[in-house]
């Protein structure tokens, strides 16, 4: 009965009230007949605090009151990582902990073999959860993940699935199919090439070594040697400068963005006609996107990073 009346007296204290309808004899003989009692709690009036303390005082006058059992009032989380500032993250990664020390000595599958997943970066988990996440916490997850995904997939559990699916990303970059470049009926391939500002488009036929950049030949399109010699680099170190003719629209940027895009032209299409030739190809940078450009220029410099001659008066 004390406790009863402790509880009632919290309960009061923090001025919390319940939601139920005014006392009767009805509701005060259900509560001494159940062995537990719910209540909701809002904002408090005056009005409500007055017919909370009418109930209260109604149970403690009664005399089945000693029979009643007050459960824990106090809302507890949902989640143990609720008053941390990485709920999320920390709860994956408690999850990845157990599954790691649960199913860490089922049979795997050698690292070639695993299946090919994107996963997230730091940047991108971040992003989807909200929360600023430190490099090295989010690496000793992540390692752990990559351990369970190489558990064989014919044994790997639905637990572990559900577990490492929040790292993955939406689209899995592996899964991408690359569209195959066809020789059309007239035997051409064609090839597109990008370098700064400028691009290309290159049609190559099996040939004597013929070159038309834009209706002109290669003297007459780039006067600089080491212009004409970048547009046919690929050609040129496979060896096959006298096999094909080539016929090639450029635009945009300079003569040496030009070159360099032609350049890339060419070395796609000579890839399809001989797919053999590619990773010569790759090696050798041909086919090998130059993500570099001018930099921009910034209010008060003379360019990109020059900076004014400074005067001392």
């Amino acid at each position: 009965m004390s406790s009863l009346r402790y509880g009632f007296r919290c309960l009061r204290d923090l001025r919390a009230t319940a939601t139920q309808h005014p006392p009767s004899s009805a509701s005060i003989t259900t509560a001494s007949t159940s062995s537990k009692t719910r209540r909701t709690f809002a904002t408090t009036t005056s009005r409500q605090d007055d017919a909370f303390d009418r109930f209260a005082q109604a149970i403690e006058k009664s005399p089945e009151a000693a029979g009643i059992q007050v459960p824990h009032l106090r809302p507890m989380p949902v989640s143990p990582s609720y008053f941390s500032r990485h709920a999320r993250f920390n709860d994956s990664f408690v999850l990845v902990q157990d599954l790691a020390r649960k199913y860490g000595r089922l049979p795997t599958v050698p690292p070639g073999l695993a299946q090919q997943v994107a996963w997230k970066t730091k940047d991108q988990y971040r992003l989807s959860v909200g929360e600023a996440i430190k490099a090295r916490d989010y690496a000793t997850c992540i390692g752990l993940v990559k351990m369970l995904n190489r558990i064989h997939p014919d044994l790997m559990p639905e637990e572990v699935r559900d577990g490492i699916q929040p790292f993955k990303r939406d689209i899995n970059i592996f899964l991408n199919i690359a569209k195959p470049i066809p020789v059309d009926k007239f035997g051409r391939s064609h090839g597109v090439g990008r370098r700064k500002s400028s691009m290309a488009r290159a049609w190559l036929v099996e040939g004597t070594g013929e070159v038309l950049i834009n209706g002109k030949t290669l003297n007459e399109a780039f006067a600089r040697v080491h212009d004409r010699e970048s547009a046919l680099w690929g050609l040129k170190t496979m060896d096959r400068m006298d096999k094909y003719n080539v016929w090639a629209l450029v635009e945009g940027g300079g003569t040496t963005g030009q070159a360099e895009a032609l350049a890339m032209a060419i070395a796609k299409a000579l890839a399809v006609h001989e797919p053999a030739l590619k990773a010569p190809l790759r090696k050798a940078g041909c086919l090998t996107r130059d993500p570099r450009k001018v930099e921009r220029k910034k209010p008060g410099h003379v360019k990109a990073r020059k900076m004014p001659a400074w005067v001392k008066r």
